[in-house]
């Protein structure tokens, strides 16, 4: 991994570990790096892999929880921080929580003591929290942290009620990242998944969130507002503008061509179904 690129990207020079210094990389990281499954919508399959995924963050790029986190465990690793990673499971409101692999969380050790830090929540977390119970206001945002009752020993996130999910548990045993594979083939193959049937990004910042969903952009702060993409010009701009991703020729005509039809067709069938199943944070979660 190259490290002085990484932190370029970052905007950021190398400094010994410190908490201070942990909340500016991750802040950093969640501003300018994007939670974006785009890959899959470019026919670019990825994997789980660390260093793979901090390349692609290096030349420009973003990615989900593995990538995002997998990477940023890389980059702590490689500053002297104490890392761990851990296997967690997100789910919507209405669903029983589950340690279900469909998230990768960290946590760090430092003489202040354990933080849990999560770059892939999408519009949740702006900075680390401090594994201790209580309730944290980000921004607009408030989040709870209590122990899990699916993990014995671990902890449970409660989002914001805005969110895009009701919350997210995690154990304390560390996790290598073969315990992620087959969730991510799930998660970027099937059907079923929402990266698969949403083009998604997001970017938090410290007064809200920005997501882009098919071609529905939404900033949601102490309120929301949408706009609908309505020219290929429109959507790359707010990409590029917004999110910081930049496409060639060949992968704008490609990337323009599915994410049109597919908004296309949810707008053909929300309009005949009070669920407007596709585009909603209940079925595309931006943290899956």
């Amino acid at each position: 991994m190259d490290i002085s690129a990484y932190l370029r990207r970052l905007g950021l020079e190398a400094a010994p570990p410190s908490l201070d210094q942990l909340k500016a990389l991750h802040v950093a990281h969640i501003e300018r790096v994007p939670y974006e499954a785009l890959e899959i919508w470019l026919d670019r399959p990825t994997t789980v892999d660390p260093a793979e995924s901090a390349a692609r963050i290096v030349r420009g790029r973003g990615g989900y929880c593995y990538h995002l986190n997998g990477a940023f465990s890389l980059l702590l690793e490689a500053l002297g921080y104490q890392v761990t990673r851990h296997v967690g499971g997100v789910h919507m409101r209405g669903a029983e929580p589950a340690i279900s692999a469909n998230h990768l969380v960290l946590t760090v050790r430092l003489p202040e003591g354990d933080w849990m830090v999560d770059l892939g929540l999408g519009d949740a977390l702006h900075e680390p929290l401090p594994l201790v119970e209580g309730r944290y206001r980000q921004g607009p945002f408030e989040y709870g942290l209590r122990p899990s009752t699916v993990a014995p020993g671990g902890w449970h996130f409660d989002h914001d009620p805005r969110g895009s999910f009701a919350g997210m548990d995690f154990g304390m045993e560390p996790a290598p990242m073969s315990a992620f594979e087959q969730m991510h083939r799930h998660l970027t193959t099937s059907p079923e998944s929402g990266f698969v049937r949403v083009a998604t990004v997001a970017r938090r910042d410290a007064t809200g969130v920005d997501i882009m969903r098919g071609l529905s952009l939404t900033r949601l702060e102490a309120d929301s507002r949408a706009t609908t993409m309505e020219t290929s010009a429109d959507y790359f701009q707010a990409l590029a503008d917004v999110f910081g991703l930049r496409f060639d020729a060949d992968e704008r005509a490609l990337l323009w061509d599915k994410v049109s039809r597919a908004h296309a067709a949810w707008t053909a069938s929300a309009s005949t179904s009070s669920t407007g199943e596709g585009l909603t944070p209940s079925t595309s979660s931006v943290s899956e």
